[in-house]
C-alpha cells in the first residue's frame, strides 16, 4: 500500500502493441493500490499485445481510443516503455496531442524506458530534467532536455525512469506526484 492516497483520481495509461509488459502492469498496480483508477488508452482498438523483452506476453483490453480521449477527463498520464510501443506512439498525432494536453494543464506525467520518445515528438521536453533508457539520451539532449543517468528523475510533475529495475522508485514517485495534483512548473 502506498503512503499516498489517490482515491478518486483517474490515470490514463497510454500504450499500444509492443509495450514492455512489466512497465505497464507494475505502475498500474501501484496506482490501483493507492486508490486510483487506471484506464488503458490506445490508438489500437480491442486489445494490445504486451512483450517481455522480445517475447510476446499477455494481451490487455483497451478502455478508450486515444482519438476520443481528453486530458481534461484524467488526473495524470503514464507512458510505459517498449521500443515498438514508443516508436509507434511518437508518430501518432492523437497520442502527441493527448500527451501535450497534460503538460498544458499542469498535470503529472510519468514515462519510463522508451516512453519519453513520445514526449520529444510532443514538443514538451525542452529545458526539462529527465532520464530514460540510455539509447534515448542523444535524442532527448538534441530536443533540449537535461538528461541524466539516474533511477528516477522528478521535475515539476514529470517523473521519468530508465528500466524495469527502476520500477519501485518510479512507482513511488508516480503515486506521490499524482497525490500532489497539478504542478505550476509542468508546462507544454
Amino acid at each position: 500500500m502506498s503512503a499516498h492516497d489517490i482515491s478518486g483520481k483517474k490515470v490514463a495509461f497510454l500504450l499500444t502493441d509492443g509495450v514492455e509488459q512489466i512497465e505497464l502492469t507494475s505502475p498500474w498496480e501501484a496506482v490501483k493500490d493507492a486508490g486510483g483508477q487506471p484506464v488503458l488508452v490506445s490508438p489500437s482498438s480491442g486489445s494490445i499485445q504486451g512483450f517481455n523483452g522480445a517475447d510476446k506476453a499477455d494481451t490487455f483490453t483497451v478502455d478508450l481510443d486515444v482519438a476520443d480521449a481528453s486530458a481534461a477527463d484524467f488526473d495524470a498520464l503514464v507512458l510505459p516503455g517498449g521500443v515498438i510501443n514508443a516508436d509507434y506512439l511518437r508518430v501518432n498525432e492523437d497520442a502527441r496531442r493527448f500527451a501535450r494536453d497534460f503538460f498544458a494543464a499542469g498535470k503529472p506525467v510519468a514515462a519510463i524506458c522508451h516512453g519519453p520518445w513520445l514526449l520529444i515528438d510532443a514538443g514538451v521536453v525542452k529545458g526539462r530534467d529527465l532520464t530514460s533508457f540510455h539509447t534515448l539520451e542523444v535524442d532527448l539532449r538534441n530536443a533540449g532536455a537535461n538528461w541524466s543517468d539516474e533511477e528516477v528523475v522528478v521535475d515539476q510533475g514529470l517523473v521519468t525512469s530508465r528500466t524495469p529495475d527502476d520500477l519501485p522508485a518510479f512507482n513511488d514517485k508516480v503515486v506521490e506526484e499524482i497525490s500532489e495534483g497539478q504542478h505550476a512548473g509542468q508546462h507544454a
